[in-house]
């Protein structure tokens, strides 16, 4: 137990430049923790006190914000860096040398039993918010991408990001696979759209009735949005009259109290004149 601790302190010292030293890993670092507490409740399991072991994980788990399951078996010289989040489940097998982030899942895809949870072969590092979840292997020296989703084995050495999870390299080289150049979604669209104009086809033939589509049934958000737009406009050009009428009232109103004024003012003057 002592061994293994003193490896994943070494661990979080080699991969953590912020550590100073060992002593501030062993009082602080929560993934270390985790992992030794983490030992203990393994060895309970295995001297099947199940319960006990249980308890002893989810009081590790209140204390570090890691979740690891008692029967799960991680080696020596792991290292779990900041850890909140990070879940491995019962069948994971964890081996030295990985770095796991906070966030980190290595998780199951159903309630199937026996091997369910992934193999992490050695040095291999796990970005936060992974989801590695499934009974395969990463291969050693991988790495998996922040917040990729990994639901097949990996290649060792090999890179992968995205939703699913996808090789993008492999020894730092671009690899000529076949998942780069196929999109799942687009080739099923394709197979859907095939398969519409062969039975529009062949209902014509039975019917002599044309199935094309107008732009409104093809795009009906677009033609929804067009008609919010033509009242919109039209809503516009009536308020912009409305202004334009008023203010031509307005004027008019101006225009007729200045005559009457002058009317007033030379009335005035005549009766001036008069007197006079």
């Amino acid at each position: 137990m002592f061994k293994r601790l003193r490896a994943d302190i070494e661990a979080a010292q080699r991969n953590d430049p912020a550590a100073r030293n060992k002593f501030e890993i062993w009082l602080t670092y929560s993934g270390v923790h985790a992992l030794s507490w983490h030992r203990w409740a393994n060895r309970l399991y295995r001297m099947h006190l199940k319960l006990l072991a249980r308890v002893t994980s989810q009081f590790a788990k209140f204390l570090t914000g890691i979740e690891i399951h008692p029967a799960a078996k991680i080696e020596g010289g792991v290292f779990i860096d900041h850890g909140t989040g990070v879940v491995i489940g019962e069948t994971a097998e964890v081996k030295s040398g990985v770095v796991i982030y906070q966030g980190v899942t290595l998780g199951g895809t159903g309630k199937e039993k026996g091997k369910r949870h992934p193999t992490i072969e050695k040095d291999v590092v796990i970005s936060s918010g992974a989801k590695v979840l499934g009974g395969f292997t990463v291969g050693e020296g991988a790495k998996i991408g922040a917040g990729a989703v990994v639901l097949k084995e990996v290649p060792p050495h090999a890179t992968v990001v995205g939703v699913p999870g996808r090789v993008v390299r492999i020894r730092g080289e671009k690899p000529d696979l076949q998942q780069e150049k196929l999109d799942p979604n687009a080739e099923e669209i394709r197979a859907l759209k095939c398969r519409i104009h062969k039975l529009e086809a062949a209902l014509e033939k039975l019917t002599g009735e044309s199935f094309a589509c107008t732009e409104e049934e093809l795009f009906p958000v677009r033609a929804e949005t067009s008609a919010q737009e033509e009242a919109l406009s039209a809503a516009e050009r009536e308020a912009e009259a409305a202004a334009l009428s008023a203010a031509e009232k307005e004027e008019r109103e101006e225009a007729v109290a200045e005559m009457q004024k002058e009317e007033r003012t030379a009335q005035k003057d005549n009766n001036s004149d008069k007197n006079q």
